[in-house]
């Protein structure tokens, strides 16, 4: 009987441990976002309650990451240079695994609510994205190819970091709005909230997924392209053939 005690005092405090972990509830403004012939860009609203254990809010500050980020694809960054007044490719960096779409906000700056070491192990910001450079490549300039690569993800309004852009309303209710170019790839999106509290992420685990997709005529072509390359490369040099003879046509009759 003594050992029955002692092995429920022993879990005691792991349960109670567990429950006292708030539970965050997230959503998204909308879990799909169709790319069609005039798109100009969207902008995803993420929100969502915070759920205390017994409804009461802990003491000292509650602060909430969102991030946003997109299917990871290998990419291979060319450094151009200008040889006798030709551009030409020079160095490269390959990298495996790139967020074609990364953006993250946060209720305060990102430096004042977490280390760096717990960033980097949650991915928390652009300069702590892992995106698994390869090859032996000198530390030196891999560095300066992920930097230029970030850059120019960012030029492109496809890597994002904003800081303060979450609102949390009696330490319950947060939301924050996302910008979404024109120019973003498809595929499967991910949204994930994180609850941080004196410098600790203590929520981690709650996502929500977005759908990217082409509809209508831009979905015709990109399947035809990706699924159909031969039928698409000849019917595109069929209708230039035709566009010509037209074309040509035309000039000559005025």
């Amino acid at each position: 009987m003594k050992w029955l005690v002692a092995l429920a005092l022993m879990f005691l405090p792991v349960s109670l441990s567990a429950q006292a972990v708030p539970k965050l509830v997230p959503d998204v403004s909308q879990r799909q976002i169709n790319i069609q012939s005039g798109f100009t860009g969207a902008e995803l609203l993420l929100f969502g309650a915070i759920i205390y254990p017994r409804g009461v809010a802990p003491e000292g500050q509650i602060d909430v990451a969102v991030v946003l980020r997109g299917p990871a694809r290998p990419i291979t960054l060319r450094e151009k240079q200008k040889i006798a007044g030709i551009w030409i490719n020079a160095d490269s960096s390959d990298f495996r695994s790139v967020p074609v779409y990364y953006a993250i906000a946060s209720s305060r700056p990102l430096r004042d609510i977490v280390d760096s070491k717990t960033a980097a192990i949650y991915e928390l910001g652009l300069d702590k994205l892992q995106l698994s450079p390869s090859g032996e490549v000198d530390a030196k300039e891999q560095r300066r190819f992920s930097n230029g690569l970030v850059d120019l993800k960012q030029r492109n309004g496809l890597f994002r970091q904003e800081a303060g852009s979450v609102e949390i309303t009696d330490q319950v209710l947060y939301r924050a709005r996302l910008e979404i170019p024109s120019s973003v790839p498809v595929g499967t999106y991910v949204a994930e909230t994180l609850l941080i509290r004196n410098g600790r992420v203590i929520v981690a685990d709650d996502k929500v997924e977005v759908r990217v997709r082409k509809t209508g005529f831009e979905q015709l072509v990109s399947i035809l392209a990706q699924d159909y390359s031969l039928f698409y490369g000849t019917m595109a040099v069929l209708v230039s053939l035709l566009l010509g003879w037209f074309a040509g046509y035309i000039f000559q009759r005025f």
